[in-house]
C-alpha cells in the first residue's frame, strides 16, 4: 500500500501537471472505484484544480466551487501519467482524470477492487475522511510519545494505526522499527524515556530519508514503480538477506495479510520471535482486514 513518502512522490509529480488546469472531464471504467453519488461524477468536469492534499494514505485534489476529489489507492491501486485522451484499455485501468496535457490514470493490480473515489463538497465532508492521527513532523516528542500512549499496544500496530500515526503502512513502520532498535512487539506501556526518544527519532528520519528520495525522483519522471519493497530499505521484505547493521538474517512473522520483518540481533537482543505466539499476539492486536484497519476513526472526546 502506498504510504506517507509514496503519497507525497505523487504529489511532488502531481502539482506541475494538474494545479491550476482545468479537469476536462472523468472517466470511470471501474464501477466499485466511486464510493459517493451525492455530488455527481459530473460536476467535476471543467472546474480547475486549485490545491493538492494528503490526507492519511489518501490523495486529495481541490477543485473550484469547494469539490474535492479524494483517491485511496489501498493496497494494489496506482496512478499513471498517459499521453491525453489515452484509452482505458486493460482491466486494470479504472479511472482516467483528462486534462489538456495529459491524463491521470487510476490502476489497480489484481481481482479485489479496494481502491476508492470519493467526490466530495465543503470542507467539513472532507474533515470526516481523516481518521485523526498526528503528522509525526508536526508534533514534538511529548506530543508523540502522548499520541501512541493513548492505547497500550504493540509499537508495529500503534505505528500503523491510521487513528494514532498518519501515513504510516507495513513497510515504513518496518524501517522505523528497524532504525530504533526496537521489538515490533514491545508495548507501548513499557517504553523507557530513552526508548520515546529513539522511536521519536527514527520515524521522523526514516520517513524523511523517504519522502526526499522518492521526491528527488517524482521530479524527474512520473512515479512508475511505487512498492512496498525497495531494494534499499533494510528489512522490510528481505526476509532471510543479512541485515544491513549487524549481518544476522532477518526475520518474518506473517499474520492475516500483513507481516513483520525484523532483525533479532538489532531489536530483540538476540531473542528469535516464535511465529506462533507472535502472530497469535499480533492478531489481537490488528484489524482482521486492511479495510479495517484503513476505516478506523479516532473516537470523539468523552466517547
Amino acid at each position: 500500500m502506498p504510504e506517507l513518502p509514496d503519497i507525497s512522490a505523487y504529489l511532488t509529480a502531481l502539482e506541475p501537471r494538474i494545479v491550476g488546469r482545468t479537469l476536462e472531464r472523468v472517466r470511470l471504467a471501474g464501477v466499485s472505484l466511486l464510493r459517493t453519488a451525492d455530488p455527481p461524477l459530473g460536476d467535476v468536469a471543467g472546474r480547475t484544480v486549485r490545491e493538492l492534499r494528503r490526507i492519511g494514505k489518501r490523495i486529495v485534489l481541490g477543485l473550484d466551487g469547494d469539490l474535492w476529489l479524494v483517491l485511496h489507492l489501498m493496497i494494489a491501486g496506482r496512478l499513471q501519467w498517459r499521453p491525453p485522451g489515452v484509452a482505458l484499455s486493460t482491466r486494470r485501468d479504472l479511472a482516467a482524470l483528462d486534462f489538456a496535457a495529459g491524463t491521470l490514470v487510476i490502476t489497480e493490480a489484481g481481482t479485489k477492487r479496494r481502491a476508492s473515489l470519493h467526490v466530495l463538497r465543503g470542507a467539513d465532508a472532507l474533515a470526516g475522511l481523516d481518521p485523526g492521527g498526528i503528522d509525526a513532523f508536526a508534533v514534538d516528542l511529548d506530543g508523540f510519545k502522548r499520541a501512541l500512549s493513548m492505547e497500550n499496544r504493540t509499537l508495529k500496530r500503534a505505528l500503523t494505526d491510521p487513528r494514532i500515526v498518519d501515513g504510516i503502512g507495513n513497510a515504513y513502520s518496518d524501517e522505523i522499527l528497524h532504525a530504533a532498535g526496537l521489538s515490533p512487539i514491545l508495548l507501548t506501556a513499557k517504553l523507557s524515556g530513552e526508548q520515546w526518544e529513539r522511536l521519536y527519532a527514527a520515524t521522523r528520519a526514516t520517513l524523511r530519508l523517504w519522502i526526499d528520495r522518492l521526491g528527488a525522483e517524482a521530479r524527474v519522471e512520473f512515479p512508475k514503480r511505487v512498492t512496498a519493497f525497495r531494494d534499499d530499505m533494510a528489512v522490510h521484505g528481505k526476509f532471510g538477506k543479512p541485515c544491513p547493521r549487524c549481518g544476522r538474517p532477518v526475520q518474518r512473522i506473517r499474520y492475516a495479510d500483513n507481516e513483520t520483518n525484523y532483525c533479532a540481533g538489532c531489536q530483540t537482543g538476540g531473542t528469535l520471535l516464535a511465529d506462533r505466539s507472535l502472530s497469535r499476539l499480533l492478531k489481537g492486536d490488528w484489524p482482521r482486514t486492511l479495510e479495517e484497519l484503513e476505516a478506523l476513526k479516532r473516537p470523539a472526546p468523552g466517547s
